[in-house]
């Protein structure tokens, strides 16, 4: 069998859109406001006019070929009922799509798929030492069937323009059917994993590299907090690798063995992905337990410099203490040079604590 066409293949390709048989006029429908795009698919090429859903499953099963694409962008329960009622959807994927904060899962639901993606991209800042939030997360569920794709997105950054758009400039690829836009959209949601992870290893560079600075005040909450957007990172890319993975072994009888390969490839950036945050964990964990002990070391420090200062404060204290007493018998009470003599001992003797505390690298 011939390789497929690469998706990430740069040359675009004519698109020749097909009319209808049989002299069928061609629908011009105003799409409502939480769909996206709708669009008929067929030998991988997209079929001209403005469609609704009814149509457009319609006229795919009219011609007992190709599929149709559904885009829609949070919509609520009573927006998406008519949807999952002509496409068959299952009740249960419905729900989890219309209220999201899923966890990513790919789901067999009877002869449709069901898929569930965490879609993350990295908030540009001028410091990840400042920074508030460095990993923006948000939602994309699939439902594929034998001849349609519905994508619900919830989040701003979620787009699939793009990956409409290289779909189409290649159509024999596309004319595969509803499959290859699931690995399409796979695709699409990993490689941002590899640009949003590579942004935070940057991130994490620059952290370490502060906390190792000399006379750095960098604390631990900003560590944390890289912590916590690494964790929403590990969320998002953790839990999918199985499900993929059982994808590329032919989990659903959706994706034909031809296509398995590329969800392999996807498994792959996948994989790698899940090491390096992984990775980033383990090494925040390390960077947090560095600058606790750059606390200790410092406390302790600064508790031999208060302790010394205290020993030298101690001699004159002490002779103060001793000649602050109300006796009319003491030694040198009334000697001339006894004054004197008490100044150049505590002298001396604070001169060599102050001496020895250097020494030892006390003060």
């Amino acid at each position: 069998m011939p390789a497929l066409p690469s998706l990430r293949s740069t040359a675009a390709r004519a698109r020749r859109p097909r009319a209808l048989d049989n002299g069928v006029h061609v629908p011009h429908v105003p799409l409502s406001a939480f769909v996206v795009d709708c669009a008929v698919y067929v030998d991988g090429h997209r079929l001209e006019g403005r469609w609704n859903h009814r149509d457009a499953i319609a006229e795919v099963r009219r011609r007992e070929e190709g599929f149709v694409w559904v885009g829609l962008h949070e919509p609520d329960a009573e927006q998406i009922d008519d949807i999952a009622e002509v496409f068959g959807l299952h009740p249960l994927a419905v729900e989890d799509a219309v209220q999201a904060h899923q966890r990513p899962k790919i789901e067999r639901y009877d002869d449709m798929v069901f898929s569930v993606f965490k879609t993350v991209r990295y908030v540009a800042h001028a410091s990840p030492t400042t920074a508030n939030e460095i990993v923006e997360s948000g939602e994309l569920m699939c439902f594929v069937g034998k001849d349609f794709v519905v994508t619900v997105r919830h989040g701003q950054h979620s787009g699939l323009r793009r990956v409409r758009r290289m779909l189409e400039d290649e159509p024999e690829h596309l004319a595969l059917g509803p499959a290859v836009v699931l690995h399409a959209i796979a695709d699409h949601i990993v490689d941002a994993y590899l640009e949003v992870s590579a942004a935070v290893e940057g991130d994490i560079d620059t952290i370490e590299a502060e906390v190792f600075a000399p006379y750095s005040e960098l604390g631990a909450d900003q560590i944390y907090l890289m912590k916590r957007e690494v964790l929403e990172l590990r969320r998002a890319v953790q839990p999918l690798v199985a499900p993929l993975r059982r994808l590329s072994e032919g989990y659903s009888p959706l994706v034909p063995t031809n296509v398995r390969s590329y969800f392999r490839d996807v498994d792959d950036h996948l994989v790698t992905v899940s090491e390096r945050v992984a990775q980033f964990d383990e090494l925040l964990t390390t960077l947090v337990d560095a600058v606790l002990a750059k606390i200790t070391l410092r406390q302790n420090n600064d508790m031999r410099k208060i302790t010394a200062y205290a020993a030298l404060l101690a001699v004159p204290t002490m002779f103060a203490g001793i000649y602050g007493m109300n006796f009319d018998y003491m030694p040198e009470l009334h000697w001339t040079f006894g004054y004197p003599l008490v100044i150049v001992v505590i002298l001396v003797i604070c001169g060599w604590l102050f001496r020895t505390f250097r020494r030892n690298r006390w003060l």
